[in-house]
């Protein structure tokens, strides 16, 4: 029988199957740097459009805390404004109330007694006066007080100035209603 030498096939086939090796290890190493570039450059893409989402939403964010900062500001301009309209409406409605208590103070003035001076502060009015008797201060003080618009008056001071009496009164202004006025 023949002697066949199988090593050099052996060894040939070992050769080339460690260069399959070698190129297949090669191919995977550089199919593996493919991948892990393009999940990379995936990556960095969508950090990107992310960023220019979030850039979005900060300039979406301004926008919106300026219409805010706007619109306080015209809530602060109503209430001002409705304070204003308010206040004359106060006015316009208590206009005929100032007429009608100086009126009145007229009307509750008893013979012998002097209005010196008359001021008001708010809801109160301050008399300063003079009477001849202290029974004139006392009637004024009733009428006052008999009159659906004023409160119950104050005496501050009673003073002797020669024959007559000085005194100091504070009385508070009512807003009657309709039916009382009536």
């Amino acid at each position: 029988m023949a002697k066949i030498n199988l090593r050099a096939w052996r060894e040939e086939q070992s050769a080339e199957r460690q260069k399959q090796f070698i190129v297949n290890l090669v191919a995977a190493a550089f199919l593996a740097a493919v991948v892990v570039f393009l999940i990379g450059f995936y990556i960095d893409m969508q950090t990107d459009r992310q960023k220019t989402r979030n850039n979005f939403l900060r300039s979406e964010i301004a926008q919106l805390d300026k219409q805010l900062a706007d619109i306080k500001e015209l809530k602060q301009q109503r209430a001002r404004l409705i304070a204003r309209l308010n206040a004359i409406q106060e006015l316009q409605g208590t206009r005929p109330l100032i007429v009608r208590s100086f009126d009145e103070m007229v009307r509750v003035l008893p013979d012998g007694v002097y209005y010196q001076s008359l001021s008001r502060k708010g809801d109160t009015i301050n008399l300063a006066g003079r009477a001849e008797k202290s029974d004139d201060v006392s009637s004024l003080m009733r009428h006052i007080y008999a009159s659906i618009w004023f409160g119950e008056p104050n005496l501050s001071t009673v003073a002797n100035d020669g024959n007559m009496k000085k005194f100091n009164l504070t009385v508070p202004v009512l807003k009657p209603s309709l039916e009382e006025v009536n």
